[in-house]
């Protein structure tokens, strides 16, 4: 049963780079960050990062279901990827709004889009029910084994995956420029 009226979830999946956009500009217009909070989100944003590779390396999308790398501890490894690299983004801004502007976006936003993808998978692959049954939507669970299929570099560029680092680089380095602007 869904959480989410299917009419909403379409309207939300549009709302996707807009919403992208207006947390960008609360960045540029909220964010005060100082050393200490570049420190800090750096962890959270790098694991974000690399849990997003992990997972681009193994997605063949449309093509087959993916099950392996952290396909096999949980169905939706990108999310949790970018809601890590958003945490540390806002964590290194030094401003709570941002964290919670953030994480009302994914509530209200992505949640319904994963919702709906969930859906587009059960259609296009009849196994995935029986996926979903033993594999968390969100929070991470080990499986007894991990599927054989390995990480592949080729599928990761396919997935244009490169574009989430330039992204967090583009922000990361925004936030050190603002920490470190003269005090004029």
């Amino acid at each position: 049963m869904p959480l989410f009226p299917k009419r909403y979830a379409d309207t939300v999946q549009r709302l996707r780079v807009p919403s992208g956009l207006l947390l960008a500009g609360a960045f540029v217009w909220l964010a005060d960050p100082v050393l200490p909070t570049l420190i800090l989100g750096l962890p959270f944003a790098a694991a974000g990062l690399a849990i997003r590779a992990w997972a681009a390396g193994h997605l063949r999308k449309n093509q087959q279901l993916t099950v392996s790398g952290p396909y096999a501890m949980v169905r939706n490894p990108l999310y949790i990827g970018s809601l890590l690299t958003a945490l540390g983004c806002t964590l290194a801004a030094a401003r709570p709004e941002l964290t919670l502007l953030a994480g009302v976006i994914f509530l209200f936003v992505y949640l319904p889009v994963m919702e709906q993808e969930e859906q587009h998978l059960a259609k296009l692959f009849p196994d995935y029910q029986e996926y979903a049954s033993r594999v968390p939507q969100l929070l991470p669970r080990l499986p007894h084994a991990f599927p054989a299929q390995s990480f592949s570099w080729q599928v990761f560029k396919m997935n244009k995956e490169q574009k989430a680092l330039y992204g967090f680089l583009a922000v990361y380095g925004f936030l050190i420029l603002k920490a470190f602007r003269p005090l004029y």
